[in-house]
């Protein structure tokens, strides 16, 4: 993925009620059920669909670390779908996303103002309709680039022009060379 579509799955990850399972034969086993088939299971992680057996049994109980990393990003792309439903919903309608990122950070603006980029930190709270367009966009592939430019547009309504009452005259924020990014719900 990418910083953005990261940033954005591990806000929603932190509303899980239960936690991912830890072991491999315990994820091996969800995402049999899930998959319904050790056949499919054993394409998408691109192994045998013997070894997918064998964990399954508990067999096997530790795989290698490249196996180990597909499954586990497998079961947590999978895991508790509908509290991720309810959590996205709830920011895209009601409360809204929290951005909270160190980056370069400037604007273009008449001419005579200060604007020239700085690296700023900053932790502010957008509001609902910028939290759906980014779940939207991720929903829809959107690329790092395109997450990255709704995010400076939501700063610059919120953070620049505080929804309208200042720096009316802004054109462009410009949000590049990023240190930290972190979302939260």
């Amino acid at each position: 993925m990418s910083m953005f579509g990261d940033g954005l799955e591990a806000a929603v990850q932190r509303a899980f009620t239960r936690p991912v399972p830890k072991s491999a034969g315990v994820q091996m086993r969800y995402l049999v059920k899930q998959l319904k088939g050790t056949k499919a299971v054993a394409q998408m992680l691109r192994i045998s669909q013997r070894t997918v057996e064998r964990y399954v049994k508990d067999q096997i109980k530790k795989p290698r670390p490249d196996l180990a990393a597909r499954l586990e990003r497998e079961v947590k792309a999978r895991w508790q779908p509908q509290i991720r439903a309810k959590a996205r919903q709830r920011a895209a309608t009601t409360g809204g996303i929290v951005i909270d990122t160190r980056a370069r950070i400037g604007y273009t603006a008449p001419i005579g103002s200060t604007d020239q980029d700085r690296i700023r930190h900053l932790t502010v709270a957008l509001p609902p309709q910028y939290a759906a367009r980014l779940f939207d966009a991720q929903g829809a592939g959107a690329s790092d680039q395109e997450l990255q430019e709704i995010a400076a547009e939501a700063l610059k309504e919120v953070y620049f022009q505080d929804g309208g009452r200042r720096a009316g005259s802004l054109e462009e924020v410009r949000f590049t060379d990023i240190e930290h990014l972190d979302f939260d719900l």
